[in-house]
């Protein structure tokens, strides 16, 4: 029996949460499962119809934001502005599915921040929800938590956190299960990898040029290793290219509603006299390639998470320096698989950094035990495996109701 399965994806760029759906997808046994997405326009619709996933584009998904990292608060609330005129197009694409994909069997929602369309989708549907969790939300227990917490007991059959650090910021007493992301390496993807011995140690990020992944705090951790004389490479692969900004772009900045600063860093790069040694470079779709350019991959975001590039690198035997406060065992394990630091601090970057560079060793032990973690969690099949079963009960239950 061929599941159908209808996912609801957030947002049009293409990311982490975009690879880890599609990947997930794309690891499900043949005919298991038939896909149907749900998409903003924009990168990430290309990126799921490049694995031949029917999608319906729309101009935006309505949200509503309670993680950690954007809940409303002060300016943040005009933001709902936004989500108010994305409510149309939002109940417009799920008619649209509705009319085009019929006996739709689950309504799989990719991120919390969408229970607007999570509740517009259970009203036509009539079909169980899954709901994914990949941040933690806020932490404050008001009236926003509890509000949450009734929605998701009454309309969602079962959550699924991406690891240990996302399940304990979800509120007790609903259906959680942990199930981590995995990675799909091709084959010819490790004949690529470079074997040569490399003159500098590079500490890397795989990213955009966002405030909240810590780009400008690496960028200050550079500046402070140059000049406590800690001779390494910096590099940050899927930067993009500065591109000279419109009236509205700088208006949405000002409000701190625009999280590209690449010109901000094109220019401290310049002014801190770092262009021989730190480099932006562009997207780079092999993983073994871009992984193959970092001896060190750092992770300053702003979450208070472990995000996918981490467990990327675990599969390529690169450690990771992670900002986020007492991980579980499950993604990263401090000094063991990597260096768990301070969120928002350069000083606690660069002291990670100068401490790989003194003891070079640490970084073959540590990348040895970073893949081994990998391997144990983010084994895609078997953790689609796992999704699959999960949906396979969900429909073996409704039939009896």
């Amino acid at each position: 029996m061929t599941l159908k399965i209808l996912y609801i994806h957030h947002c049009g760029t293409q990311g982490g949460s975009s690879r880890s759906l599609r990947e997930m997808i794309q690891a499900f046994p043949d005919r298991s499962v038939q896909p149907y997405v749900i998409s903003p326009k924009g990168t990430a619709a290309d990126y799921f119809e490049k694995a031949n996933i029917p999608v319906i584009r729309t101009i935006g998904i309505s949200q509503f934001d309670m993680t950690q990292l954007g809940y409303y608060r002060k300016l943040r609330w005009l933001i709902l502005l936004r989500e108010l005129f994305y409510i149309p197009f939002t109940i417009i694409a799920i008619l649209k599915a509705k009319s085009k994909w019929k006996n739709i069997d689950i309504i799989h929602v990719n991120d919390i921040q969408s229970i607007i369309p999570l509740y517009i989708a259970k009203y036509f549907f009539k079909a169980p929800i899954v709901l994914h969790v990949r941040c933690p939300i806020i932490k404050k227990r008001g009236k926003r938590f509890h509000f949450l917490k009734r929605f998701i007991k009454k309309y969602v059959v079962i959550t699924l956190a991406i690891d240990e650090t996302v399940k304990y910021s979800l509120p007790d007493g609903f259906n959680v299960e942990v199930i981590h992301n995995g990675l799909i390496i091709p084959k010819k993807q490790n004949e690529t990898v470079s074997k040569k011995k490399k003159d500098k140690i590079t500490i890397g990020m795989v990213s955009n040029l966002l405030v909240f992944k810590g780009v400008l705090d690496f960028v200050e951790a550079a500046r402070l290793c140059k000049e406590n004389n800690i001779d390494v490479d910096f590099t940050i692969i899927g930067g993009r290219v500065y591109k000279k900004k419109s009236i509205i772009d700088m208006l949405l900045k000002k409000f701190g509603f625009k999280h590209f600063v690449d010109e901000k860093i094109y220019n401290l790069i310049e002014e801190y006299h770092l262009s021989n040694c730190f480099k932006i470079e562009g997207f780079v779709q092999n993983l073994a390639i871009a992984y193959d350019k970092i001896d060190v991959l750092c992770f300053p975001s702003h979450i208070n998470a472990v995000g996918r590039p981490v467990f990327e690198a675990g599969f390529f035997n690169v450690p990771s320096i992670v900002a986020i406060d007492d991980p579980y065992d499950d993604a990263i394990v401090n000094m063991e698989t990597g260096i768990s630091i301070t969120q928002k601090s350069p000083e606690d970057i660069a002291k990670a950094i100068t401490h790989f560079y003194k003891n070079p060793s640490e970084i073959r032990r540590m990348g040895e035990n970073a893949y081994k973690l990998a391997a144990k969690n983010y084994n895609i099949h078997e953790n689609a495996s796992q999704v699959l079963d999960i949906y396979k009960n969900i429909v073996k239950e409704n039939a009896k109701q």
